[in-house]
């Protein structure tokens, strides 16, 4: 088993903390498939130009994205893709955990119409 000190579960907390904001994943994910420059982003994510920046800038710092100038505009990229595993591994854990609960309500549903008749 892996022994971490306190410094590495600090880490670990912020690196998650990044990602616990819905705004930062819909950049993130509108990143997928390129690079995208604000005006880009904020359309895909429905936010504003002054939020979008925000968050852009605080992935930036993290190094998660890469932010290339030309010219009078900026286009971000996703700077490691790996980033998209940890999300298929949280995104598939919670298809799974949905299909239970969804298969749970269906059994509840049937047992209840069936005392109803």
């Amino acid at each position: 088993m892996m022994q971490l000190d306190d410094i590495a579960y600090s880490r670990i907390a912020k690196y998650f903390q990044l990602l616990a904001e819905p705004m930062r994943l819909k950049i993130l994910n509108g990143l997928r498939d390129g690079e995208k420059n604000v005006s880009e982003l904020v359309a895909l994510s429905g936010g504003t130009q002054a939020n979008v920046s925000k968050h852009l800038t605080i992935l930036s710092a993290a190094n998660l994205i890469r932010r290339d100038a030309r010219g009078t505009k900026a286009y971000y990229s996703i700077l490691d893709q790996q980033i998209f595993d940890l999300c298929a591994l949280v995104c598939g854990q919670l298809a799974m955990q949905m299909s239970a609960e969804v298969a749970a309500n269906e059994t509840f549903i049937s047992a209840m119409q069936s005392q109803a008749n």
